[in-house]
């Protein structure tokens, strides 16, 4: 795919989503150097928080469908690398918020609104701010955004208690999925918020570059997969990248319209249940963690399925290190270990490019996926009643 020309990609309806997920790598460069520049902002507008003494900030990360697994990616690895001391970080639904602010606002609790959008223009998003600002007494806003011209983008930059940061342009994903915008967006959630020395986050957003550009280059070991007679997709992992397998099984119900049946859940979780989900004809893929004591987990889920032979095919997907699965591997090649925060940008891209591969191999086109036209890019046909 990576290879093709853009002419035989326009005639499979491919060559945007294509381009948007080749390219991610090089966004995440970008948005590390606007993040640098937003850092000295960001640190002003929480300095103006008025706190009683070892009062904390609520950070809350919210969007909605993709933008909500954002804040899922990052909050577990937040709870270990950001500042606990200063911040309660949390990951809300714009969608559970809008329909039962008073289950998931606090008004007595100073909070910090993160609204991550690609566009900027989804109803329960831009309610969601009027909400917060209804509900809570002290609340501030940081906009994540990837459209300028966005409503959420327009209106957090005429207020004086909001900060808007742009990601990168081609962030804006034109595709129906977003790519791109994802991990710009959870890539500057990371940058804001984790406490590891500047530096050394330079060394993993790097890190991830290489690996991205590795995902790109293994396009024939993710289509031998592909290629496999599957009618099922499960996707598994731990702490933040068990957020990221809720993404990751989204990526390819949106881009086969839901041809493809698919579940998520944490490693362990999937016993409970959820296992009950495999049958022959299904591929089961875990993010393996690369926290020594969490990986174990992982792999004795993966070695668990692989000796049942439930599954037509049991995948693990992550970096070298200790003992690893007896089954199919895709294996990054020998780099700098990287935090799970970070690992979630090349794996989510392993999942991509699967959605993709699949949703043309069902004969489905991946830029426009809903033939019917009742799912949509930004959601439409949302009422947001007053609240009172």
């Amino acid at each position: 795919m990576f290879e093709k020309s853009n002419a035989t990609l326009e005639k499979l309806g491919a060559v945007i989503t294509t381009r948007e997920i080749q390219q991610e790598p090089k966004l995440w460069l970008e948005t590390l150097a606007i993040c640098q520049q937003h850092q000295a902002k960001l640190a002003d507008l929480l300095a103006s928080f008025e706190l009683k003494e070892n009062q904390k900030i609520r950070v809350i990360f919210t969007g909605a469908g993709t933008s909500q697994y954002v804040g899922d990616t990052l909050v577990p690895y937040l709870r270990r690398m950001g500042d606990t001391n200063r911040f309660e970080f949390v990951s809300l639904g714009t969608t559970d918020i809008v329909a039962a602010p008073k289950d998931y606002l606090l008004a007595d609790e100073p909070t910090l609104l993160v609204s991550f959008a690609r566009s900027g223009n989804s109803p329960e998003s831009k309610a969601t701010v009027k909400l917060a600002n209804k509900v809570v007494k002290q609340v501030k806003h940081l906009v994540i955004t990837c459209a300028a011209e966005g409503a959420l983008a327009v209106t957090g930059k005429t207020d004086a208690n909001s900060l808007v940061v742009l990601m990168p342009e081609l962030s804006n994903d034109k595709g129906f999925a977003m790519t791109g915008s994802f991990t710009c967006m959870t890539l500057a959630g990371l940058l804001f918020f984790d406490q590891t020395d500047q530096a050394k986050k330079i060394d993993y957003v790097k890190t991830a570059v290489k690996l991205g550009e590795y995902v790109i280059e293994q396009e024939d070991q993710l289509a031998a997969l592909v290629e496999l007679d599957f009618e099922r997709i499960v996707y598994l992992g731990s702490g933040p990248l068990s957020g990221l397998a809720r993404e990751a099984q989204l990526k390819i119900l949106e881009l086969t319209h839901g041809q493809i049946a698919t579940v998520f859940d944490s490693s362990m979780g999937f016993r409970h249940g959820p296992k009950s989900f495999i049958n022959e004809k299904t591929l089961v893929l875990d993010l393996v963690a690369n926290d020594p004591y969490t990986r174990k987990y992982d792999l004795d889920v993966l070695e668990e399925v692989h000796a049942d032979q439930i599954a037509l095919q049991t995948v693990s997907i992550g970096q070298v290190s200790g003992h690893e699965f007896t089954g199919q591997r895709f294996d990054y090649p020998p780099s700098e270990t990287l935090p799970e925060g970070y690992l979630a940008l090349p794996d989510i891209m392993v999942a991509q490019v699967i959605a993709l591969l699949t949703s043309l191999k069902i004969g489905n086109t991946p830029d426009t996926p809903s033939p019917s036209g009742t799912v949509n890019r930004v959601v439409k046909g949302v009422l947001i009643h007053e609240f009172e």
